[in-house]
């Protein structure tokens, strides 16, 4: 093979790469979620999650629920031990569905999770409830967790494009607005460790 051939082969070789970075540079670029304030309270049942998304909902998702489809959103948590010497080990993963939805003949927008669902006069009040988890069960009591050990929590927000019709499946692969998630944020978690009674203490 002589050198202009191989030339020949390069270029479109250096075409495709570029056109498949420019591709997943425009994807990353989608709309981005930032996860605010997690915090992980402890209670009777074990511990909780609280914490805030902020996002942009762009006017192609705005128009596609006002028609009619349904947008799954996927809430992540998981706790890991992180151990130097070998893998990370996943003490606990929790996931929960949140689908947003419209009906046209009552005019109102309804947020779903399980069995639970509440309904909207607008797609703002909707979004601000969905911007805003609170309470959510994450470690209960039979998740064993070592007192003063630290461990990394994560949490991440993204639309579930799986759970879409066929057809929005397809388009959500090529079109960046429909591509709206987060990144995992990561932050360290600690259970304190029990002081032992004072003396002269009662």
């Amino acid at each position: 093979m002589t050198a202009s051939t191989m030339r020949c082969w390069k270029r479109p070789l250096k075409l495709l790469a570029i056109c498949w970075l420019c591709l997943w540079a425009a994807l990353g670029a989608a709309s981005e979620v930032e996860v605010r304030n997690p915090q992980l309270t402890p209670g009777d049942d074990g511990y909780t999650l609280s914490a805030d998304f902020a996002f942009e909902f762009n006017s192609r998702l705005e128009e596609a629920v006002t028609r009619g489809v349904v947008l799954n959103f996927l809430v992540e948590f998981e706790l890991t031990r992180v151990r130097w010497y070998w893998l990370d080990d996943k003490v606990a993963s929790r996931s929960q569905t949140l689908r947003l939805s419209y009906n046209a003949l009552t005019r109102q927008y309804r947020l779903s999770s399980g069995a639970l669902h509440q309904n909207f006069s607008s797609l703002e009040e909707a979004l601000r409830i969905l911007s805003r988890l609170r309470h959510w069960t994450v470690l209960d009591k039979s998740v064993a967790l070592r007192p003063g050990e630290t461990y990394q929590a994560s949490l991440r927000l993204r639309l579930d494009p799986s759970q879409l019709p066929k057809p929005f499946q397809l388009t959500a692969l090529a079109n960046r607005e429909w591509n709206l998630a987060s990144d995992w944020l990561n932050w360290p978690f600690s259970v304190p460790r029990e002081e032992p009674p004072r003396e002269g203490a009662k």
